[in-house]
């Protein structure tokens, strides 16, 4: 419904300044709706899933989320490529909000008839019981939110998903609605037109690759592993998207925005059910976790994106114009890249030294940190005897090239010491006895 009215809304000659408050409203009227409506779809549908299908599950509602931005963007292009420009911004920009009209009756039926998951229905029905007793106790039921900040493990986990979850909404953001305004008007490296088109290409590309990991998530032992693996890469591959975007080619900048968009998927595969995750153990605030987190970080990170990496381009530009980088402008266009960077690491440290998952401390987390040293205990020990048997072989391929060539070792001839015979040594001696016994009768004679 925000979407049609704004469609309907008019302008500034007509309404004065009431017409961009009345589309404030309606933007935060939009955002509530999709805000929970996405959390909403990640608890139904993860919550009736099992172990083994749960990431497959959470990605068919990302990719559902993102297929929905596809649509947009699809009738956002067409729509530019038939109207004149003159008449978009008169009032061509309305015609993607009233082809939402088509769409909300669908929608409103598929909601309306969509059933509870059983954790919430278990859940209300103790929930039935816990009333019977507090009013027998005269206490009054606590609303789940305050439920959740007074926890401060539940606070901990909480803090954790807002930043494990800032880089990959940001880099959500910045791929597919940043990036395309960077390269045609803040750039000009190409056209709005072509810039749109490569991003259709690149979102259908995403989406195929976000099932994929979803489903890949599914195979792991546990579900973070995967996010550990993609997290380096979202690090490493946001400043090579820009630094491929200085080539100035079509096909360099395809490439870009497709190495990044592969990593970001792998990122997202698995986070929906994640999150859900840790908060299964209360049915009563998977719901109220998955949102607050979620919508948290997006307006954090996500929503501010736009102005922070808007800002740092215009502080690279300034950088380049004071002749710092003149020589080499490289460095300074990929601020914006480094920023996704930081925000990287700050998820990979909360997932790796912030975050607990509730399942694996009540019951798993002992037996899988075992079995993660025992996996690494192995690895180290076909390690060491790769190393010993290579390092035989190297001696001994040493030693036969050696005796091949006729190179031997010098040894120097050890000397013999002299002997003497028995009559050299009976001669010396008696030569010994008999001048003493000269000496004496001298000394007898003078006496």
């Amino acid at each position: 419904l925000p979407s049609v009215l704004m469609g309907f809304l008019p302008g500034y000659q007509t309404l004065g300044v009431w017409a961009p408050v009345l589309l404030v409203v309606l933007r935060m009227m939009q955002g509530l709706s999709v805000g929970g409506q996405l959390a909403g779809s990640y608890v139904l549908s993860i919550e009736q899933s099992t172990a083994k299908n749960r990431g497959i599950r959470g990605a068919i509602c990302d990719a559902s989320s993102v297929g929905g931005f596809l649509c947009a963007t699809l009738v956002t292009t067409l729509t530019r490529c038939i109207l004149r420009e003159e008449i978009m911004d008169d009032w061509g920009w309305r015609v993607p909000f009233w082809i939402s009209a088509i769409i909300a009756p669908f929608l409103y039926k598929i909601v309306h008839n969509t059933e509870e998951s059983k954790h919430w229905e278990e859940r209300t029905v103790n929930k039935e019981t816990e009333n019977i007793i507090r009013e027998s106790e005269n206490k009054s039921d606590t609303p789940a939110v305050v439920d959740l900040f007074n926890s401060p493990f539940r606070v901990r986990q909480l803090t954790g998903m807002v930043f494990l979850l800032s880089s990959m909404l940001a880099s959500f953001k910045m791929l597919f609605l940043w990036v395309p305004l960077y390269l045609s008007s803040l750039r000009g490296i190409i056209t709005e037109t072509k810039a749109g088109v490569i991003n259709i290409v690149c979102v259908i590309f995403y989406i195929i690759v976000l099932l994929c990991a979803g489903s890949l998530s599914d195979k792991f032992e546990h579900r973070m592993d995967l996010i550990r693996i993609a997290l380096p890469g979202v690090i490493i591959g946001a400043p090579v998207m820009f630094g491929l975007f200085e080539s100035e080619s079509e096909w360099g900048i395809i490439l870009a925005q497709f190495q990044f968009g592969l990593v970001v998927a792998l990122l997202q595969g698995g986070m929906a059910a994640y999150e859900v995750e840790l908060w299964m153990a209360d049915p009563s605030l998977s719901f109220t976790g998955v949102a607050i987190g979620h919508n948290l970080a997006s307006l954090l990170f996500s929503g501010t994106l736009p102005l922070v990496a808007t800002g740092l381009v215009y502080k690279g530009e300034d950088l380049i114009n004071k002749n710092h980088y003149s020589d080499d402008p490289l460095l300074p266009r990929l601020l914006p890249g480094f920023y996704i960077s930081f925000l990287g690491l700050l998820g990979l440290w909360a997932i790796n030294f912030f975050i607990r998952h509730p399942h694996d401390i009540k019951t798993g987390e002992k037996i899988i940190r075992q079995n993660r040293k025992e996996r690494i205990r192995r690895i180290k020990r076909i390690a060491i005897d790769l190393s010993s048997s290579f390092i035989e072989s190297a001696g001994s391929f040493m030693d036969g090239a050696q005796s091949r060539r006729g190179i031997m070792l010098y040894k120097p001839p050890m000397s013999k010491a002299p002997t003497l015979d028995e009559s050299s040594f009976n001669s010396q001696e008696g030569s010994k006895i008999s001048s003493i016994g000269g000496e004496q009768q001298h000394l007898n004679a003078i006496t």
